[in-house]
């Protein structure tokens, strides 16, 4: 594998659980990667140890690997270069800095949080971009080190060539152009000694030979930061791509109120993996193909032409219909699986096929799944409130009559129903809906036909005789 290779990366911070937006992020990483049967790389950026946990990171690789988006270079795997944890890369952060300050294109800051926010009012308030006004890029070598002797913590900061230009082709949003003298000098050392995200962020990228970044539209100005950074480095820059956000249906950035979730919460709600990457492969991605596709046949037709420029509106609607679609598309095997241990000890291995058959169009979760096993195998059928009422409008002489036509044709559906129609004179509605309630204690469901066979005549007619029962009191 050479570095010419396309290589894309997703690199989170394990701050907390993964959440759609960012799993958009690594998935069109990943697409665009293996169209071009390139590399993914992933890589945990957790240099802000006050806010990163061991455990967030370990989810983050549990859910893609849950997606399916697997990675060739990565935490636990071998890979030319390591570490790809950032909180183990200290030292190669460290040379960098010493090279900047070498080269005199760092520079220590001593300015305060309280100062830095004084300058920012006052630039605000006089109608300027804030950025850094320079304090500390006058200090001498002899008061700096009077500084430091006195116990003072400064940050590193970069020196921004003053009065050049910026430009990049971004791969989403097209030609941009930056004006350094509106960008200000950055830190990229904290007072800590710990790096700020634009400095390992950007030196990563390149000594892990990644060539196309994509990311959220908010880091859009960071990357004229990141840009100036590697040329001074004598570093090569990726090519960058910013995505726009997701919203909700009000406009404002995706939260819970819109019906969000975590990448765990919805494996664990029982969303398919293929369900969530056909819905986000398409959220701000146009395809011309929208039938279920396979992860590969998303990545053989994703190109970055295609990716939108605006904000794209989640909808949990949409979301449902992939569910749906996966669901009907799934194997039988992966299908048990899924559906639980609670169905797998109602449901027999023996009546597994003939189950699935009956209920699939009507299960998205495996909660819908375990309610159907407890209709068709459990005793007592618990009737809801509408198909008592339909039983007793139905009146005890239709359940009779279906008793016998039960006993008559046995599981023949098609029979039971012809005999009960001629008996009772009962046409659609009046026909179906009572046996359906008194069957199934539901008004709508699967089809009939395929669940006689499942309740077993006998459980069939203790129904129906109940049913004369419930419509007779």
């Amino acid at each position: 594998m050479t570095e010419s290779r396309t290589k894309t990366r997703f690199a989170p911070s394990p701050t907390g659980m993964l959440h759609v937006g960012n799993l958009r992020t690594a998935l069109f990483s990943w697409l665009f990667s293996a169209s071009r049967d390139g590399t993914f790389l992933l890589r945990i950026e957790d240099t802000d140890q006050s806010r990163s946990e061991a455990d967030y990171a370990r989810a983050i690789e549990t859910d893609l690997e849950w997606l399916g988006l697997n990675w060739h270079e990565g935490p636990g795997m071998r890979g030319p270069h390591g570490p790809y944890l950032q909180s183990e890369r200290g030292d190669i952060y460290r040379n960098y800095f010493d090279l900047l300050e070498q080269q005199q294109l760092a520079y220590h800051c001593f300015c305060s949080e309280q100062q830095l926010n004084l300058s920012r009012k006052s630039q605000l308030a006089a109608g300027q971009p804030p950025r850094y006004s320079g304090t500390c890029l006058k200090l001498t070598r002899d008061e700096v080190i009077a500084r430091l002797e006195r116990g003072l913590r400064p940050t590193l900061r970069f020196r921004v060539p003053p009065g050049a230009t910026v430009m990049f082709d971004d791969l989403v949003r097209g030609p941009q152009r930056f004006e350094t003298d509106h960008i200000g000098d950055f830190v990229v050392r904290r007072s800590d000694g710990t790096p700020a995200f634009f400095f390992c962020n950007a030196v990563d990228d390149a000594l892990m030979g990644v060539t196309h970044v994509l990311r959220g539209e908010d880091h859009l100005t960071n990357t004229p930061r990141q840009i100036l950074l590697l040329e001074a480095l004598g570093l090569t820059a990726p090519r960058y791509g910013h995505i726009a956000m997701i919203v909700g249906s009000d406009g404002t950035p995706l939260s819970k109120r819109h019906g969000s979730f975590s990448v765990h919460e919805l494996s664990e709600a029982g969303y398919l993996p293929d369900a969530v990457i056909n819905y986000l492969a398409r959220l701000g991605h146009n395809y011309d193909d929208n039938s279920f596709l396979s992860t590969a046949a998303l990545a053989a037709q994703f190109q970055l032409e295609r990716v939108g420029r605006v904000p794209s509106q989640f909808d949990p609607a949409q979301l449902m219909h992939w569910q749906r679609e996966a669901v009907i598309r799934s194997d039988a095997v992966a299908l048990w699986e899924w559906m639980g241990e609670d169905v797998r000890h109602i449901v027999t291995e023996a009546r597994r096929d003939a189950f699935f058959d009956a209920v699939r169009p009507n299960v998205l979760f495996p909660k819908d799944a375990l309610h159907w096993a407890t209709i068709l195998f459990h005793e007592p059928l618990a009737l809801n409130d509408a198909a008592h009422t339909i039983i007793r409008n139905a009146g005890a002489a239709f359940f009779e009559h279906a008793v016998r036509a039960l006993d008559a044709h046995r599981g023949d559906f098609a029979a039971l129903l012809s005999d009960l129609k001629q008996a009772t004179n009962a046409r659609g509605k009046a026909l179906f809906l009572p046996l359906r309630a008194a069957l199934t204690g539901e008004t709508d469901g699967p089809e009939m036909a395929q669940l006689i066979p499942l309740l077993s005549i006998e459980r069939a007619r203790r129904r129906l005789q109940a049913g004369i029962n419930s419509a007779g009191s």
